[in-house]
């Protein structure tokens, strides 16, 4: 499986459940969330601005994707909505690794880049970092309707958090 095949694989409506652990403070919080996953074209207007912000030539890659999520946490009567498009860069060397780049729906004009390694194990693992913030997400499917997540979210203010997602597919958009 390569980075493309595996957000293929990715794409449709799917239910989510998460617990996140903030290991500072020993707190733990449940949630659940939709999510849908669509594969854009190279020449999704979206993902040639994501490109060109990068100074990617769009006609390189193979398309992009989008993730739309609207999801509750305990606790928080607010809904948490949201979207992304991220665009994997293959590197021609190694292709089983390179960058992704990611832009959130708010503010697309902020947008960031990480690594990837979609290990021989088929887990996907997606760090980001910047001056402040680190980021490392594993991602990787018992069958081809559960996917199961964890992520690491480290800041400069010394907050951590640990979550695990559970991702069940509820069918195609």
């Amino acid at each position: 499986m390569n980075i493309i095949e595996f957000f293929e694989l990715s794409a449709g409506k799917w239910f989510s459940q998460r617990t996140l652990h903030n290991l500072k403070s020993g707190q733990l919080q449940a949630g659940k969330s939709n999510l849908i996953i669509e594969s854009l074209p190279q020449t999704d207007a979206k993902v040639v601005q994501l490109c060109q912000q990068h100074d990617i030539d769009p006609t390189t890659i193979s398309g992009g994707f989008r993730s739309t999520w609207d999801g509750t946490t305990e606790g928080n009567s607010n809904q948490q909505k949201g979207s992304a498009i991220l665009v994997p860069i293959i590197n021609p060397d190694h292709p089983q690794t390179g960058q992704l780049l990611q832009a959130q729906g708010t503010n697309p004009n902020q947008s960031l880049s990480g690594r990837y390694n979609l290990g021989e194990d088929e887990v996907l693992t997606v760090i980001t970092e910047t001056p402040n913030l680190y980021v490392e997400e594993r991602l990787w499917y018992l069958m081809p309707n559960l996917r199961l997540r964890t992520s690491i979210v480290k800041n400069n203010m010394g907050l951590t958090q640990a979550s695990f997602c559970s991702e069940i597919r509820m069918g195609v958009k």
